[in-house]
């Protein structure tokens, strides 16, 4: 009996031990597969660290070397565009006033204009969050751009704010004294520009696209840095009158060849000035690069097939004056719209600007020496309400309902709302600038005097303002 018992265990305890042994074989199976999931995560999340590494370097490097471009286009890019428009006894005066921004608006924007202008604050301006620069450096900033660093953002953002009071210059060539220059254009940065930004780019600005009161569509500047310039520099040109001998004798470029060369640094620097607003080296980017061409290309032809059909000859200043129309129309656009669409605002652009160029300015008599408000006003308002008009979702889905729903961005889309948005944009900087650049005008008139006098004007600039010359003749023996 107790054999059979044996026997019996045995063979009822074998198929239980070749179970726990299958079943200790599938725990250890199971361990082993879990470690390798654990270790299969981990690389996961390494790659993915690698990964935004990799997009967070070269998005900065896209937008550091759109900074170097935006800065190229100041000096030498309109440093030589209105050099070479001016006289010759004029051309480092000129000259000057754009290399003087570079230097003077660095210092300002490092101080406390920065945060003025992208610092929470109200709608209307920015606060003190990143005075003296605090809290700008190595780290993002998910509220301007999530992959690039606060400080490139602000280091790109700087050489749009050395720019744009750079282009008002144009207007009061040859006329104004250097240090009442200076004070203007620091004191219009900070209390012209630097709201400006903030309502149309500044977290929580009254025009933002993303939750302003006015959504303006604006991707690279057309109403902070073109409209607000363009209008404080007719401004300008009315405010200090005439220049003497204007409309009695003539006043031709004295050299043809610095604007060319100046305009074509301009075109190329307007890369980074467009393309680079997309804080990113990604599809928008390559948009609003294809755009910009396009844009500058059609209003080239446009000015210049203008003048033909006028019978004039095409003139090189006619060409290069409606690229920088075309250029300028399509800065608030470049984000926002196709090639065909670009091409139709250039054209328009360079047909508008020439038109306020020869025949309004000519007709109401004000003398905007290097038609600053000609190109840059009338292109910039231009520009900004046919985004309203072509703006495409297609592009950029910049707007969206309580669901995550992308709704029409433009007109032609279904969004006809648009074209008010962006008109309201257009008047908040017009009436910004001419209020503004009225009063920091007569500010700096009773305080230091803006006119250089008579004999300054007749002698010229380069002697009377720095004491040296554009150009030093050997005179033969």
């Amino acid at each position: 009996m107790l054999r059979f018992r044996t026997a019996l265990f045995a063979v009822i305890a074998a198929p239980l031990a070749a179970r726990a042994q299958d079943v200790t074989a599938i725990a250890a199976r199971t361990q082993g597969a879990a470690a390798n999931v654990q270790n299969l995560a981990a690389q996961v999340a390494q790659l993915e660290q690698h990964v935004h590494a990799a997009r967070l370097a070269a998005d900065n490097a896209w937008m550091l070397t759109s900074a170097v471009l935006v800065l190229m286009m100041t000096g030498p890019g309109l440093a030589l565009f209105y050099g070479g428009l001016v006289r010759k006894k004029n051309v480092l005066g000129t000259m000057m006033q754009s290399f003087a921004m570079m230097a003077i608006v660095t210092a300002i924007w490092a101080l406390f204009s920065f945060s003025l202008a992208f610092a929470p604050g109200t709608s209307i301006i920015g606060g003190t969050k990143y005075v003296f620069l605090r809290a700008v450096g190595g780290a993002t900033n998910p509220a301007y751009a999530m992959t690039i660093p606060f400080g490139t953002f602000m280091i790109y953002q700087l050489m749009f704010a050395i720019i744009t009071p750079a282009l008002i210059s144009g207007a009061f060539a040859e006329r104004m004294k250097f240090g009442a220059m200076a004070l203007f254009m620091a004191l219009w940065s900070i209390l012209v520009y630097c709201p400006m930004a903030h309502m149309v780019w500044g977290q929580g600005g009254l025009l933002n696209a993303v939750g302003g009161r006015f959504p303006t569509l604006d991707f690279a500047g057309g109403t902070v840095v073109h409209v607000t310039s363009g209008v404080s520099a007719l401004v300008c040109a009315l405010y200090l009158g005439r220049r003497l001998g204007h409309g009695e004798e003539p006043m031709p470029p004295h050299s043809m060849v610095l604007s060319v060369i100046g305009a074509c640094m301009l075109w190329v620097g307007w890369f980074g000035f467009n393309a680079g607003s997309a804080l990113a080296a990604g599809t928008l980017a390559t948009s609003a690069f294809v755009a910009t061409q396009m844009g500058a290309a059609a209003a080239a032809l446009g000015w210049v097939t203008a003048e033909w059909l006028r019978g004039e000859k095409p003139s090189a200043l006619g060409a290069i004056s409606g690229a920088v129309a075309g250029l300028v129309a399509i800065t608030p656009a470049a984000g926002y719209v196709g090639p065909m669409a670009a091409l139709f605002i250039g054209a328009a652009a360079g047909g508008v600007c020439q038109f306020m160029v020869v025949v309004v300015k000519a007709k109401l008599g004000y003398d905007d020496s290097l038609d600053a408000f000609g190109i840059h006003g009338a292109g910039g308002m231009l520009g900004a309400v046919l985004t309203g008009v072509f703006a495409s979702s297609a592009i950029n889905p910049i707007f969206h309902d309580a669901t995550g729903r992308v709704l029409p961005a433009g007109w032609l889309e279904g969004n006809a709302h648009q074209i008010l948005n962006q008109l309201a944009g257009v008047g908040v900087a017009v009436v910004l600038a001419v209020v503004g650049t009225l009063a920091i005008l007569k500010l700096v008139d009773i305080t230091v005097g803006l006119r250089v006098s008579q004999e300054h004007e007749a002698q010229g600039l380069d002697l009377s303002q720095h004491g040296e010359e554009g150009y030093y003749w050997e005179v033969p023996v």
